[in-house]
């Protein structure tokens, strides 16, 4: 497992979705978003298909790690966030799909663009109006200008203002 030193994420948004979305059926399934537990870390330590350090980032003081559920079968992860509460945004360290949902032959469609869409509820909950920011890898800028509605601050440094974040929340979190 590595752990990357702001080395920009690189998650690729392959489909902004209303949940998560088999890529072979084209049925959407509900998910829910809880805090990663200890118990979590010993299952996801087991199977070593993660490519980050998830038992570092949870042992860390100041991060939160979050894991993606199906609504009903809380045991298998489908993607893990981990961030920061700022003082006037909420960051995004570590972001990933688990190893199912990555590649051509990926199980979900929606999966990284649930959890970021999660991320900015998270900050209209903590009173930042759904800001949040990230460190991106150079090449990807653009992928998340087009996907998210990212504004590319500067150097690789991305941001999600109010607007763009109410539309992704809208998608995965219509009752909000």
């Amino acid at each position: 497992m590595k752990h990357p030193k702001d080395s920009g994420l690189d998650f690729i948004v392959d489909k902004l979705t209303n949940s998560i979305e088999n890529t072979i059926s084209g049925d959407s399934f509900q998910t829910e978003v809880s805090i990663l537990t200890a118990l979590d870390i010993k299952a996801i330590s087991k199977n070593k298909d993660w490519d980050f350090d998830w038992k570092l980032e949870l042992k860390n003081p100041i991060r939160e790690v979050y894991k993606l559920t199906i609504v009903g079968n809380p045991n298998i992860i489908q993607g893990l966030v981990s961030i920061e509460v700022k003082p006037d945004h909420v960051y995004m360290h570590l972001i990933e799909s688990a190893h199912f949902n990555k590649g051509k032959k990926k199980m979900y469609h929606g999966v990284p663009g649930n959890l970021v869409a999660f991320t900015c509820k998270l900050s209209f909950q903590r009173g930042f109006q759904g800001a949040i920011s990230f460190l991106s890898k150079s090449q990807l800028i653009e992928h998340y200008v087009k996907t998210l509605g990212a504004f590319h601050l500067s150097n690789r440094v991305m941001i999600i203002e109010t607007q763009a974040a109410l539309k992704l929340i809208g998608k995965y979190f219509p009752n909000f």
